[in-house]
């Protein structure tokens, strides 16, 4: 991790899960990281109708030029990014892995601008929507709004022993038959 904030926020993500893979979404306190408030966002899993913004901070809002509540995450990124940006959020949700990337955007005027994008995931729960919390990041301070995000570089934080394909994992709820004797 490149940036100061991701590594902050990485870091009280880390201490909050404890043993965990991933902490629980009501064990975060936003007091807890107040200065990176304008900087994280929540978005609700759903890989059907797409992963939508939860809230996201003032500081992400305005780099972007406007209210992302209910927007579509991927949809802020260029067609040709779209896919890989919803491989990785599926990840970060479904096997619980922690993701880094590097952004770049382009401002109105034409300039380049570089962020960081930071994605944790949170501890789902059954009959629970999936959600995950991210960081959006600029290396440089610019008023000029940020579009068409793509994806520079990305890897996985911390990948565990073991990963357990998604699909494979959605079956495991399903274990093994129940025999009842003496129904006869």
């Amino acid at each position: 991790m490149k940036h100061p904030s991701s590594r902050e926020f990485f870091a009280y993500w880390d201490r909050v899960r404890g043993e965990a893979r991933a902490p629980d979404r009501s064990d975060f306190e936003p007091a807890a990281v107040r200065p990176l408030l304008g900087d994280i966002f929540v978005l609700c899993y759903d890989a059907d109708r797409g992963h939508r913004f939860r809230v996201a901070g003032t500081r992400v809002c305005a780099l972007l030029g406007r209210d992302l509540k209910d927007q579509n995450f991927s949809a802020l990124f260029a067609p040709a990014c779209r896919g890989e940006i919803d491989e990785i959020v599926a990840a970060v949700a479904e096997e619980t892995l922690p993701a880094i990337a590097g952004v770049t955007a382009t401002s109105q005027g034409g300039e380049r601008r570089h962020l960081e994008l930071l994605l944790l995931p949170f501890h789902s729960r059954a009959h629970a929507p999936i959600s995950l919390t991210g960081l959006l990041a600029p290396f440089e301070s610019s008023s000029g709004l940020a579009g068409d995000l793509t994806l520079t570089s990305w890897r996985y934080l911390h990948p565990p022993q073991k990963i357990v394909p998604r699909l494979v994992r959605k079956l495991a709820l399903a274990r093994g038959l129940m025999v009842y004797e003496g129904l006869g």
